[in-house]
């Protein structure tokens, strides 16, 4: 995967400004929509069962997220995201503190059951849970997997039949053939709540553009990790960090990034 790659998918989401449709938490929707509009697409956050799937319909991509479940929001997720499946618009899903509790551990699956889903974005521990690997989670953290990361990043893959991608101080994206590692980022935004559901939000008008989702999620966290890099060099603290985060990835160039992009692969990307 060449660096110049994300460049031009970033090149194409600011020419296209996909529209990215959200069913997500209410801890961080604010930033979502923010970090949406960096990135160069706009967002739109409809979750009432009465119009979620009426405005996928717009949308060049869903994004699926459980960090604050209610029974009503996953009967808008299931409605969206098969309305998303007829319409081929790529779902996103972010399985927040899935292994935490039960009902979001069941609420994933049920999710996985009824929707493709394009790319299962989520931390360690929430991917080790979904693969039937061994995750731990506490809350919405992640105490990691057992065994290799990236070997259960591939079964989940196998299991799900989703692109995934794994956030950690190095992401792992992979289809479960092909394996991106990204090390773009910064230890910042383990400091910050919201991070990994901004990353989704991107990925959303990333995969939008792109339909190698394998390459397009890949990109979109190495700009999200680029534009991390940049706000830390910058940032007192957290807080200062979360505006730079937003600052720097709007106006994040595609120069900077095909020169800064640090991606590995694995198996002929």
């Amino acid at each position: 995967m060449n660096p110049t790659t994300c460049a031009d998918i970033l090149a194409r989401v600011r020419s296209a400004r996909p529209l990215v449709h959200h069913i997500t938490n209410c801890v961080t929707i604010n930033d979502c929509a923010n970090i949406t509009i960096a990135a160069g697409a706009a967002p739109v956050m409809a979750a009432a069962p009465e119009e979620a799937g009426e405005m996928v319909g717009a949308a060049g991509a869903l994004v699926l997220n459980i960090g604050t479940l209610s029974r009503d929001q996953v009967e808008s997720m299931l409605i969206a995201g098969v309305r998303a499946n007829e319409l081929g618009i790529p779902v996103v899903l972010d399985p927040v503190g899935a292994g935490a509790t039960r009902l979001r551990t069941e609420s994933v699956a049920r999710l996985l059951d009824r929707i493709e889903i394009a790319v299962l974005k989520g931390n360690a521990g929430e991917i080790g849970t979904i693969a039937g690997t061994g995750g731990r989670v506490r809350g919405v953290d992640s105490g990691g997997v057992t065994g290799d990361p990236v070997e259960t990043a591939r079964e989940c893959a196998r299991t799900t039949g989703a692109v995934i991608a794994m956030s950690g101080a190095t992401d792992i994206v992979t289809d479960g053939r092909r394996v991106v590692l990204v090390e773009n980022g910064t230890p910042l935004m383990g400091q910050l709540s919201g991070t990994g559901c901004m990353a989704a939000s991107v990925t959303g008008a990333f995969v939008a553009v792109e339909s190698d989702r394998t390459i397009a999620a890949a990109a979109a966290l190495a700009a999200f990790g680029r534009a991390g890099e940049r706000a830390a060099a910058k940032a007192s603290g957290p807080y200062s960090f979360r505006t730079g985060l937003i600052d720097e990835l709007f106006t994040l160039t595609e120069d900077d990034l095909a020169g800064h992009t640090r991606v590995r692969t694995i198996d002929g990307l």
